[in-house]
């Protein structure tokens, strides 16, 4: 269990990481054709979701991997997780169904990881 937990912390946090890093480093205006809920946010938001994104990529795996404060691996995961909701309401208020069932897969994936690195198959 404990290898598929961590094929799962690399594919959440290979997806997430990127997702936050095109926040960060692509113009707002070129995200909101991909984007469309970015029409409603500030370009402060924007570049606040891509660093929550990125720094939870890095929760994922940098301290399970190193060894140092282990604990944060499923801190991340859950903070990712709440980050879902989050966004799954932010899709639901628009209607938009396509981003609701993304970030709900985004949710379920960070919820097991949670569940399995804070119980059962710890550090």
């Amino acid at each position: 269990m404990s290898i598929f937990l961590w094929g799962l912390q690399g594919v959440l946090a290979a997806v997430v990481g990127m997702s936050g890093l095109g926040k960060l480093a692509q113009p707002k205006d070129k995200l909101a054709e991909t984007y469309t809920w970015m029409q409603d946010v500030s370009k402060g938001t924007v570049w606040f979701i891509g660093l929550v994104e990125v720094v939870g990529a890095i929760g994922l795996i940098a301290p399970a991997a190193t060894g140092i404060a282990p604990v944060l691996t499923p801190i991340a995961a859950a903070g990712l997780a709440i980050f879902s909701l989050l966004a799954a309401i932010l899709h639901i208020r628009r209607k938009e169904l396509r981003g609701v069932a993304i970030v709900a897969i985004l949710f379920v994936v960070a919820a097991v990881i949670a569940w399995g690195r804070f119980g059962p198959y710890g550090w």
